[in-house]
């Protein structure tokens, strides 16, 4: 299995004058044929209303989530009828001093079908398989904290 992306950057008709005055936006086409609109994040003179790398990353780590904790209830036959996360991304600084996403944060909430109940427990379970066995997760620093807030 592989996936592709093509990012493209043309530069502005007038050249930068300082290191930060460049433009970052940029496009990024998905495999499925999908365009992002994409930029740096606004701290580092990006544009704000186009998606920047960090939330792409949490984005893709709280989906494979997502997906996995859908499929592992799915096989244990607990219908998921939503599943809503308010996810957050820290950037810290690893021993050499380079910046990193050192904290993921996933808030997910989740509703059953009606008659359908699940101990907390069994979800933390679940949470954590999720996490386990979620592609994303996996690719991630080592140093970076992956906390998963159901309540």
């Amino acid at each position: 299995m592989s996936f592709n992306i093509d990012i493209s950057w043309i530069a502005a008709d007038t050249p930068a004058t300082e290191p930060a005055s460049f433009c970052r936006d940029h496009s990024i086409v998905f495999g499925s044929g999908q365009q992002v609109s994409a930029s740096s994040a606004p701290e580092y003179s990006g544009n704000s209303a186009f998606v920047n790398p960090e939330e792409s990353l949490l984005a893709a780590l709280s989906s494979c989530h997502m997906l996995t904790f859908l499929t592992i209830a799915h096989l244990k036959r607990l219908p998921v009828v939503s599943y809503h996360d308010h996810a957050e991304a820290e950037l810290g600084k690893n021993e050499q001093g380079k910046l990193f996403v050192n904290r993921i944060t996933l808030k997910p909430q989740i509703t059953f079908a009606e008659g359908v109940e699940v101990t907390e427990d069994v979800i933390a379970k679940i949470h954590q398989k999720s996490h386990a066995n979620c592609f994303i997760a996996n690719s991630l620093n080592p140093d970076t904290v992956v906390e998963i807030l159901t309540k």
